[in-house]
């Protein structure tokens, strides 16, 4: 016996209706979750971001003014040396005084100090470069100054402060000059940071440096330039206003406010600029290597992490507003399924019997179908953004490895290059032409070197390799040593290198097998710092058609965690070392059919490298 269903007119309405409100009430709490966590995301993204990029550029300014710092800091050491100003300060007239004063006004010309002058034991300038300006320093007396009273007393000293004639700060770097009887006097370059600052202006994010105090010595806010980052010491303080070192400067403390501390030597900030509103920060804080001072990086973050979050809320909203457009889609069908279901049943009882079945089926089916549709799409979505993630996380390894790679190799070369510059501006100074055009000739072969590591580059970037042809192994080793020459001078007597008396031919590019032997001899020498009784052996055999090459020191051999891991990207034991030199060695090899093997014990590292012999 077959039972009708009873239609209820006076509740359809309310039934039509529950399942829209319950749908829009999901859909308001899906968009309300997709804008909460796109704002937390898209800000810890941006703030990752922009703190990556900042250590980044920190990195750099550092290193700039490190050797911005570097070259004036051997003048005061030379001229120091230098007989006429002992001779001058020994026998004091105005025609020595007079020749003094020119001999320093050419010096400052050829170089990137601002003024250079001497001090007579007394305190009293009696020469200086700028004696012909209304500024002359001759005559002043210096005694106040730290840098006078620190070089009589240590012999050298370096102190930041306002000129007290010509109103400039800049870097004041001292140097005692020794007489038969003592002490005769003092030698002073200052040092001004003007283009440096203007560099960093143009660049438009804030940077300063601070001293030991969080006083700000160089800025690219002018404004900010002797303000505090915190209240000094009443001692500190007392003896900043004696010495006159920064002159009548208030010494007011700089408009920052820490907001969020987020890790070491990184803040979140809010600062304000000269004749603007107060806006928030990236604060990075650096120490400068060499120096008491600490170098502060400011990154806006309103801009990046407005952006940001826009960017991960509309990812939210992409995910949220499809799947309710598809609810919406589902529902309005399923209740289009029951108004017709209502009509056929109030027509006949039996049809509606079959009708309700057959939906029943259809529903089921379709449910089943949808679902199916709705898990490959999810799962399409899924493939599609874990092969995005892929592709990105393989194209950043990639441009790591190699960026990292080249300035790996090119250090070397580069650290030769200023050791041979060094030596010319010395040689120049004494009228040396001839280890001059020594010097010079090195420094071109080294760039040739360094335009074949960058042709190196470019080769791998065409997915190429350079070819392989004859190269001399006495080639090899003797460049190798001549450009480790440099960097471990006074060292390299710990080399003892054993060749035969017939020149060698293996396979492989010159400059790339350099590359492996300078990197195995680097990791030797660095092991045996220190070592009164450092050897590294270099010797070559021939087995068959292979030639192998033999690194053997004497030093406290490879820990087991790093040879656990030896040819591991970014396993290394040096506080510097990026760990990428053995792996670039085994890549080379690998190249050219050959391979690296190592042994290691308490008496020493030994590395072997197996190449094919080349026929002459």
């Amino acid at each position: 016996m077959h039972h009708p269903l009873q239609i209820r007119p006076k509740s359809a309405p309310r039934d039509r209706v529950l399942p829209w409100v319950v749908l829009g009430a999901f859909v308001l709490a899906g968009l309300m979750v997709a804008i909460l966590a796109g704002s937390y995301l898209g800000r810890e993204d941006a703030l990752r971001t922009l703190e990556a990029q900042a250590r980044t550029d920190t990195s750099l300014k550092v290193a700039h003014l490190r050797a911005v710092l570097e070259r004036p800091r051997a003048l005061p050491m030379l001229l120091a040396r230098d007989r006429q100003l002992a001779d001058t300060l020994e026998r004091p007239d105005a025609e020595r005084s007079l020749s003094l004063d020119r001999k320093l006004e050419e010096i400052v010309a050829d170089t990137n100090a601002a003024v250079i002058y001497v001090i007579g034991r007394d305190g009293i300038a009696i020469a200086s470069s700028n004696w012909q300006e209304p500024t002359s320093f001759v005559g002043n007396d210096y005694t106040f100054r730290e840098y006078f009273t620190k070089a009589m007393a240590a012999g050298t000293a370096e102190h930041f402060a306002l000129g007290s004639v010509s109103k400039r700060p800049g870097l004041y770097i001292s140097q005692r000059i020794e007489g038969a009887s003592g002490p005769l006097g003092v030698v002073v370059a200052k040092m001004e940071f003007d283009q440096i600052e203007t560099d960093w202006s143009m660049a438009g994010r804030p940077t300063f440096v601070t001293d030991q105090n969080g006083v700000v010595l160089i800025t690219s806010i002018p404004s900010w330039r002797f303000m505090a980052m915190m209240p000094l010491a009443p001692d500190s303080l007392d003896a900043i206003r004696t010495s006159l070192q920064f002159g009548d400067a208030p010494l007011t403390p700089v408009p920052i406010t820490v907001l969020e501390r987020m890790s070491p030597g990184v803040e979140r900030v809010s600062a304000v600029m000269p004749g603007e509103r107060q806006r928030d920060f990236l604060r990075l804080a650096v120490a400068v290597p060499s120096t008491g001072w600490s170098l502060d990086y400011l990154v806006e973050t309103d801009a990046a992490v407005a952006a940001s979050v826009q960017s991960k809320r509309l990812q939210g909203l992409a995910v949220v507003l499809p799947l309710a457009a598809l609810a919406a889609f589902l529902l309005a069908r399923r209740q289009q399924a029951i108004g017709r279901l209502a009509r056929e049943l109030a027509a006949r009882e039996e049809l509606e019997r079959r009708v309700r079945e057959r939906t029943e089926a259809l529903t089921s089916a379709r449910d089943r179908l949808e679902d199916e549709i709705a898990g490959h799409r999810a799962t399409e979505t899924k493939l599609q953004g874990v092969q995005q993630e892929l592709v990105h996380a393989n194209r950043l390894a990639i441009l790591g490895q190699v960026a990292a790679g080249v300035a790996h190799e090119i250090n070397q070369p580069l650290a030769t290059i200023r050791a041979y510059a060094d030596n010319a501006r010395v040689f120049l100074t004494r009228a040396q032409t001839g280890p001059v055009d020594e010097n010079l000739e090195s420094i071109a072969a080294l760039t040739d070197r360094i335009g074949s590591i960058t042709d190196e580059l470019k080769t791998f970037s065409r997915k190429g390799r350079a070819p392989a042809g004859p190269v001399s192994v006495r080639t090899i080793v003797e460049s190798a040593v001549m450009l480790l020459k440099s960097r471990f001078a006074g060292r390299l007597d710990a080399l003892q290198i054993g060749l035969p008396d017939a020149d060698l031919l293996v396979l492989g590019d010159r400059v790339r097998l350099e590359q492996v032997l300078i990197n195995l001899l680097q990791n030797a020498l660095e092991a045996l710092s220190g070592r009164s009784d450092a050897r590294v052996d270099v010797e070559v055999e021939t087995q068959g058609d292979d030639v192998l090459l033999h690194v053997r020191d004497n030093g406290p051999g490879i820990s087991p965690d790093i040879m656990s891991a030896l040819f591991t990207p970014f396993n290394t034991s040096k506080e510097r070392g990026l760990g990428l030199g053995l792996v670039i060695s085994r890549d080379i090899l690998a190249d050219y059919g050959g391979r690296i093997a190592v042994e290691s014990s308490d008496r020493g590292a030994h590395f072997t490298i197996h190449l094919k012999r080349a026929q002459a």
